[in-house]
Order: C-alpha cells, then sequence, then structure tokens
C-alpha cells in the first residue's frame, strides 16, 4: 500500500479518498462536482457532511455506494473499491425519503435485502426482530408503511439499512422532510444505535446543529465543484443530551462550521 504512511494509517481507514474527482458529461457541457477530495474516515467515526446545495455531498456518498463512478483519483471502501464493497454488501444505504414498498408490511420492506441475499426463514426473522428493537419498533412490524408516522417510516429504513449488520451505515439527509421536534427526537435515537451498534456513519445534512450535535468529524464542502474546505473534528463528549447544544463548546464548533461555510461560498454567482 504505497503512501500509507504519508497519509497516515490509511490501511485502518474504512473510506479513504485520495484526489477524488467525478465531473459528468452533460448536453450543455461538463459539470465538476467533485474535485481533488482527500478525506480518510475511520472505523467507528460518525461523520457528517455539510454544504450547500449541489456541492457534492450526496454525490460523495454514491461514489462510497458504487452508485457513480469517479473520473480522477481514487477511493477505497474497507481497502476495496466501491464495486468490490457494493458485491460484498459492506454497507447500508438510507435515503432522504424512506422508500418502503407500499404492499408490504414493515417487517417484510426489512426482510427484502435479507431475502435477496438468500437468508433462511429463521435468520430473517431473528435479524428482523433484532433491528426492529434497535430503532424501538417493535410491535410494529406487521403494520404497513402508511399506517406509520413519517418519523417511524424513516425508523424503519434505518433498520433495512442494519438488517445485514454491514459495518458502515450511509445516510443521505434521512430527517431533513421531518419537523423539528421529531428531528430532535431521531437525532437522540440515532446517536444511541450508533452507540450500540459502532457502526462507521456517513451522513449527509443541510442543518449546522444537526451535524454538530451527531458528528465525531465534520466535513465542511465547498459549492459546485465540491471540495472539502474543512475538517473539524468534534470536542463534545460522546454522551450528549440535546442540552448541550446550548454550551460554549457546541457553539464555537457551530461557528466554525458557518464561517467554513461562508468562506468557501461565492455570493457573487
Amino acid at each position: 500500500m504505497n503512501g500509507a504512511t504519508a497519509h497516515g494509517n490509511a490501511a485502518a481507514s474504512v473510506i479513504r479518498a485520495r484526489g477524488l474527482g467525478l465531473t459528468f458529461a452533460t448536453s450543455d457541457g461538463p459539470v465538476h462536482a467533485l474535485t481533488g477530495v482527500d478525506l480518510a474516515i475511520g472505523k467507528g467515526d460518525f461523520v457528517s457532511f455539510i454544504g450547500p446545495s449541489g456541492c457534492g455531498k450526496t454525490t460523495f456518498l454514491r461514489v462510497i455506494a458504487d452508485l457513480e463512478t469517479p473520473t480522477h483519483g481514487t477511493i477505497t471502501v474497507n481497502g476495496m473499491t466501491p464495486e468490490e464493497a457494493r458485491r460484498r454488501r459492506a454497507y447500508g444505504y438510507v435515503f432522504q425519503a424512506p422508500a418502503l414498498y407500499p404492499w408490504r408490511t414493515i417487517e417484510k420492506n426489512i426482510a427484502l435485502p435479507l431475502e435477496i441475499m438468500g437468508f433462511a426463514p429463521d435468520e430473517r426473522a431473528a435479524r428482523i426482530a433484532r433491528v426492529l428493537d434497535l430503532v424501538n419498533l417493535s410491535g410494529f412490524g406487521r403494520k404497513y408503511p402508511w399506517q406509520l408516522s413519517g418519523g417511524m417510516q424513516q425508523r424503519a429504513s434505518i433498520a433495512r439499512a442494519l438488517a445485514f449488520d454491514a459495518d458502515l451505515l450511509l445516510m443521505d439527509e434521512p430527517f431533513g422532510a421531518l419537523d423539528e421536534i421529531v428531528r430532535d427526537h431521531l437525532n437522540e435515537q440515532l446517536l444511541k444505535l450508533w452507540e450500540r451498534t459502532n457502526k462507521t456513519i456517513c451522513f449527509v445534512t443541510h442543518s449546522i446543529p444537526e451535524a454538530v450535535y451527531l458528528s465525531t468529524k465534520i466535513v465542511v464542502m465547498s459549492p459546485r465543484p465540491g471540495r472539502v474546505t474543512d475538517v473539524i473534528e468534534s470536542t463534545l463528549p460522546r454522551e450528549r443530551p440535546l442540552g448541550i447544544r446550548e454550551t460554549p463548546e457546541f457553539l464555537a464548533i457551530a461557528h466554525r462550521v458557518r464561517e467554513g461555510l461562508r468562506a468557501g461560498h461565492s455570493y457573487d454567482e
């Protein structure tokens, strides 16, 4: 593994991007979505990506998931190419909308990837019960998505992503459409779930308080072409009641994020 010393312990990184760039060819000319992204994400990190709309946050998640192919640089997921990681089902993906099939019950929605992967019925049932408990939805497995609130549907979506026990969880602004009270509650639950499972989480958000509250590391991105303008290591303790958002330490980190966003943004466009 050439260059591992220069870039830290790259072998220990769950995700390692070097000089990553992605340019889309369109009828109106090339669109430079990402450029020069250098980033290492370690095992057990909770990393939030924040930046203006169109800055490449979701595109970077899609590159990790092998849903987009970079045009420059390299990226590894658990030491593999994204394609190899996808084939080995190394990650779960939670989209902005729950994306649950309305004709399947919650437990059958959660079972879908397990069915595709060939798990035996008894193993599927055990895994479904475990992840429903993890997201506090025990007793709701036989409900249909339309019988649950938006927040409960999103928790079911998280349960589905956890069902096959991948070490990496990719979350693309999963709480963005929810009201503030529900969002706060799910932020608390997500931190508890992260503490219990020790997953590595990559989380896209537009909310500065959400990014600061959840993360061990905050990646600030610039407008297109998306590049990393700051990587902020959180100094907050792992135990984070909602009240921590009023503390000077929290507000200082939020201020640094806000300044990073302002510095990377051009208001002349």
